[in-house]
């Protein structure tokens, strides 16, 4: 498993916990080398308990970014090489030349029988040659063209101009790459829609996110109250975005109908903007905890105002898993089927601040609505998205089922 996010611990993102947790599943039955990177803030004790889950754990030094310039020669520079090499700076920043020998040299010497790529970022170590001598699998997490293309047609990005540049590009990149493998995995049903678009070779494969539902327990009782509850890592340009449209367009309105409404923001590494929104009525940032269930199970409604994301979000799966209803844009809900003809309502939409505003008083005032939510959300998380499902199906792949 070639994964350059070092996927421990498994609260720290998306990336490390769809990592983590199905290379948990998949040690139980294979004998896993993972070759990873570290960085400063990679304690022995984070490296001494990823140990404990493979074979053979091997670490380079995470590279520094050769240019961290930002005047426009710089980023026209950058452009330059995007166009010409064919690769964007994200995925060439964490590029290791030790790392690409060792893995080379490991192939060659037929030591595996399958290698993944743990992101689509870490398909530049794949050489397309290999796909004659052994399978080789990329786990893409999202379509970087698909999340891009909707910044763009929604005017998300904050350097409209450049993303429209790079489009063409992007979408150039991912169906290359993806003319690589053997196999293709996808987390949601449009993603697998936007790959299939390219006519890659490699049989493309649905494997979901999940929960682990031993740390996220249906809570045992409705606390009631009015309090809102937003999960996430608080560094994350997506979250980031989404937390200050709810806390500066939705939550005065909330607060407004409701006085003793709260906000309470958990999730690692808040950046300065984040933290200024505590100067604001009603809201606290919580930052890194050691249980969101705890949080969770406290709250009375979460919200998930995602506008840019993609992919099924494991914030979503897990306010679910924990019996909390949910109140979520068509982002946040991507992949699930959580209304709609002959489905049982398990989340409420929102896409405008009047939508969430409607939703979360829908759900402060209607304890069965909150009831049933809850019910709903957890049977359907209990039914399809958990990692040992997720797990399985990974499996079915690797082995060439």
């Amino acid at each position: 498993m070639l994964s350059t996010t070092f996927p421990y611990p498994p609260t720290n993102g998306g990336i490390e916990v769809r990592t983590f947790n199905l290379l948990k599943y998949l040690s139980e039955r294979h004998a896993i080398t993972l070759v990873t990177q570290h960085s400063e803030d990679i304690t022995e004790d984070k490296v001494a308990k990823l140990r404990k889950w493979v074979e053979e754990l091997i670490m380079f030094p995470q590279p520094k970014p050769l240019d961290n310039e930002k005047g426009i020669r710089s980023k026209v520079q950058r452009w330059s090489t995007f166009l010409q090499q064919g690769t964007p700076q994200s995925v060439l920043d964490p590029y290791s030349t030790t790392m690409q020998q060792w893995v080379d040299e490991a192939v060659e010497s037929g030591k595996f029988e399958v290698i993944t790529c743990e992101h689509s970022m870490n398909e530049i170590y794949i050489h397309s040659a290999w796909r004659q001598q052994l399978q080789t699998v990329v786990n893409i997490h999202s379509s970087v063209y698909r999340k891009h293309r909707n910044q763009v047609e929604n005017s998300k990005s904050d350097k409209n101009f450049r993303d429209q540049l790079n489009l063409p590009l992007l979408r150039r990149y991912e169906e290359r790459y993806c003319a690589k493998f053997t196999n293709i995995v996808v987390a949601t049903p449009t993603d697998r829609r936007q790959i299939e678009d390219y006519e890659p070779e490699g049989k493309i494969a649905l494997v979901p996110n999940g929960v682990d539902l031993t740390q996220f327990p249906k809570r045992v009782s409705d606390p009631g109250g009015q309090r809102l509850v937003f999960i996430g890592t608080m560094d994350s340009l997506t979250n980031i975005d989404a937390v200050k449209f709810f806390s500066l367009e939705v939550f005065p309105e909330v607060l407004r109908r409701y006085p003793e409404a709260t906000l309470e923001i958990v999730g690692a590494r808040p950046t300065p903007e984040i933290l200024e929104l505590q100067e604001h009525p009603g809201i606290t940032i919580a930052g890194s905890v050691s249980s969101t269930a705890n949080y969770l199970h406290k709250a009375t409604v979460c919200v998930v105002p995602l506008q840019t994301s993609y992919g099924i979000k494991n914030e979503t799966l897990e306010a679910m898993a924990a019996g909390v209803p949910v109140v979520g844009s068509d982002r946040g809900l991507e992949g699930l089927a959580v209304d709609g003809a002959d489905v049982p309502l398990r989340a409420l939409r929102a896409n405008e601040p009047a939508e969430y505003v409607y939703a979360v008083s829908r759900l402060f005032e209607d304890r069965q609505l909150r009831k049933q939510l809850s019910e709903n959300g957890r049977k359907l998380v209990e039914k399809k998205y958990t990692w040992q499902k997720a797990g399985e199906l990974y499996e079915q792949v690797l082995m060439g089922k």
